[in-house]
């Protein structure tokens, strides 16, 4: 038990860590009036961890001396730097810190997990956000106003007759050739509109499904067209979009918290706000 426990290379890694902390410890003269800098074995072993997964190798005790160097340095450095004051009024320093808040109010409603019933009452305040958009497929056939000038009403009109007499007839060899698809299956407005255009999504939303109709303009001429499948929008059941409905609810959740948060620590502050000259201070 002894012998496999000593061949672990995770135990000769503690190990050498202390080692190299404790003749850090010795060697270092700190005047006892000195503020102390103690560098903890987590620390070490986080900073060995952090070069590990970057080299893909452990360090060997010249480098983990390097980083403990390193660190202490920084520290010494950024204790200096507060202690003459140089994070007061720096944007980027103000900005990190408040970020750092942020997270912290973040970390704690990502901890939170809703139940089934917030889930819903969630939804059930706000069906719009979650809203199953309608859609609807249909046919048509293209008549070019470019091509048929002055006879396009006319000419759409026949076109027109020919398919109320026969639905099924093959469109291949009526109206005008088009990169235009003949055919569309079930599509958002907001998708037939960048096909045919926002004027065309529009007016084809009050076709009745069923029988041929038109013609219907677009932003390339006009067009023949049979509605042949319409699903109504709807508000959809929670395990439809639970996911969804879990990522808005934290995000609310997490932004009441922090509201709730600032409003606390706003009681210990009096806040005063200075009018600029020819300005009016906002209330």
């Amino acid at each position: 038990m002894l012998k496999s426990l000593l061949k672990e290379p995770l135990l000769h890694f503690l190990l050498l860590a202390l080692a190299i902390f404790a003749v850090h410890g010795l060697v270092s003269d700190v005047d006892e009036k000195t503020d102390s800098i103690v560098v903890t074995a987590p620390k070490i072993e986080q900073m060995a961890t952090l070069f590990a997964k970057t080299w893909q190798r452990s360090p060997t005790p010249e480098e983990l001396k390097g980083l403990i160097d390193d660190h202490v340095k920084e520290e010494i450095l950024v204790r200096q730097a507060l202690a003459l004051g140089l994070d007061k009024d720096d944007t980027v320093v103000r900005r990190r810190l408040r970020q750092k808040m942020e997270f912290l109010n973040a970390a704690e409603a990502e901890a939170l997990e809703a139940t089934d019933a917030e889930l819903q009452a969630y939804l059930d305040a706000n069906p719009d956000a979650f809203r199953i958009d309608g859609a609807l497929a249909f046919q048509q056939v293209f008549v070019n106003p470019q091509r048929r000038g002055q006879a396009t009403g006319q000419d759409a009109a026949s076109i027109l007759e020919v398919l109320l007499s026969d639905p099924e007839i093959d469109r291949s060899g009526l109206g005008d050739p088009t990169l235009l698809p003949p055919d569309l299956p079930l599509s958002t407005t907001t998708q037939i509109s960048q096909t045919f255009g926002a004027e065309f999504a529009e007016a084809l939303s009050k076709v009745p499904p069923g029988p041929w109709t038109g013609p219907v303009a677009s932003t390339y001429g006009q067009h023949l067209v049979r509605v042949t499948e319409r699903l109504q929008g709807r508000t959809p059941v929670l395990d439809e979009v639970r996911e969804a409905v879990a990522r808005e609810w934290t995000n609310a959740r997490r932004q009441e918290l922090e509201d709730a948060r600032l409003a606390e620590l706003l009681k210990g502050y009096s806040v005063t706000i200075e009018s600029p000259a020819g300005m009016e201070a906002p209330e």
